[in-house]
This record gives structure tokens, C-alpha cells and sequence, in this order.
């Protein structure tokens, strides 16, 4: 995979861009909570099997949490050193073993190529630049395992500038599908009340050879 230094593209918001924002409390993506759409996954028949996951973009670690309480063995990543901090904090408290790492999501490979069962997302695609996107898929097609699936809720608002950067359901299936099967990918009916109408959760596949 190349990365984003490599190709020309313009480089993602720096660890002092999230880092900042993380020691002013402007972390407005921060729902204090897992993401109700993940929660409900895991109350159906819907519910993934546990694996080994990985959370990019992982924040405070809600997801990272979620996913580890449900048997999946899991590893957390984010840019931003006070996200991981409170993080770690807060799963030792809840006697979870995950691991947490403090890095660029774009540079995780080679390391950790072909090593995960689940790629997890949320609020990490919307928050790289449109320009970054062919990359990112690159960097999920690069952890997965064969067969391997990224689960993921979708920022689609429609509103001009970023982050978070909106996308529609047409273009994610057009960026995905080339490499993954949509096996759904659908309007979030339980929302936060400040994302009603803008969130879509999808289930994809990487399929062979992608």
C-alpha cells in the first residue's frame, strides 16, 4: 500500500490537530457511549462472531470497549496520545484487555497486514480527507484476513467542508465495491438525536483476491 505521503495526496490532520482538540474538550464526534446502531448489532440476530478486531480512529475507546465485552478480541488505535490515555484508563477499570496503540492509521502496515477478522469504523473514514479515501480502503483491504469484513457506521450528511467530510451511500458502494461485497449497508433507524437522517451502517466482505 502506498501511503498518502507517498502517492501526493494531501497528508491527514496531524496528531497536534486531534491532540488539540482533545485537551480543549472540542470533541464534538464524541458520543460518550458506544454508537447505539453497534449496540442494537449485538441485541440481533445480526450480531457478528467474535474475532480479532480493529478499531481505527478509536477516540476514548467506546467502541474498543463494546467489542471486547463481547468476546472479540480487539486493538485500538488513534492519533491522538490523550484519546489513548483515557482509553486505556478506562478499560483497566472495566478489566479489558485491549491493545491500544497511539498512531497514524497509515502506518500500520506492513505490521499489521492480514492479521484482523474486523476492521471496526466510526468517525475515522469522515474524519480523513475525501483525497485520503482510495487510501484508507487500501489500509482496510491490507488488515483484513481473507474474508474478512469491515463493520461500519458512515457519516452521509450532505453538508459542505469537513471534518467530519460526508459522504452519500452511492459513493461509499462505488469506493467499496470494487473490493469488498456489500452485504448491507442501511439508513441508521436509532441515531444519536444530533445525526437523525445522517448516519448509514454497512457490513462489508473482502472478496478474494481483493
Amino acid at each position: 500500500m502506498e501511503t498518502p505521503a507517498q502517492t501526493g495526496a494531501q497528508p491527514p490532520l496531524n496528531v497536534n490537530f486531534w491532540e488539540q482538540h482533545y485537551q480543549e474538550g472540542r470533541t464534538r464526534w464524541d458520543l460518550g457511549q458506544p454508537a447505539p446502531p453497534f449496540v442494537s448489532w449485538f441485541q440481533s440476530a445480526k450480531a457478528p462472531p467474535p474475532g480479532k478486531a480493529i478499531v481505527l480512529g478509536s477516540g476514548r475507546g467506546y467502541e474498543a470497549m463494546l467489542f471486547a465485552e463481547q468476546g472479540f478480541e480487539v486493538t485500538a488505535v488513534d492519533f491522538a496520545p490523550s484519546a489513548i490515555s483515557e482509553a486505556s484508563q478506562a478499560a483497566a477499570e472495566r478489566d479489558l484487555v485491549i491493545q491500544f496503540l497511539q498512531r497514524d492509521i497509515f502506518d500500520l502496515v506492513p505490521e499489521f497486514a492480514g492479521q484482523f477478522d474486523y476492521v471496526i469504523e466510526h468517525t475515522c473514514f469522515c474524519a480523513i480527507d475525501p483525497s485520503l479515501r482510495t487510501a484508507y480502503i487500501d489500509l482496510v483491504t491490507e488488515l483484513l484476513k481473507p474474508g474478512g469484513e469491515l463493520l461500519a457506521i458512515f457519516f452521509t450528511h450532505s453538508r459542505p467542508g469537513g471534518p467530519p467530510f460526508g459522504s452519500t451511500p452511492e459513493q461509499i458502494r462505488q469506493l467499496f465495491e470494487p473490493r469488498f461485497t456489500v452485504m448491507s449497508l442501511e439508513p441508521v433507524t436509532n441515531s444519536v438525536e444530533a445525526r437523525r437522517g445522517e448516519e448509514h451502517i454497512g457490513q462489508l466482505r473482502l472478496k478474494a483476491g481483493g
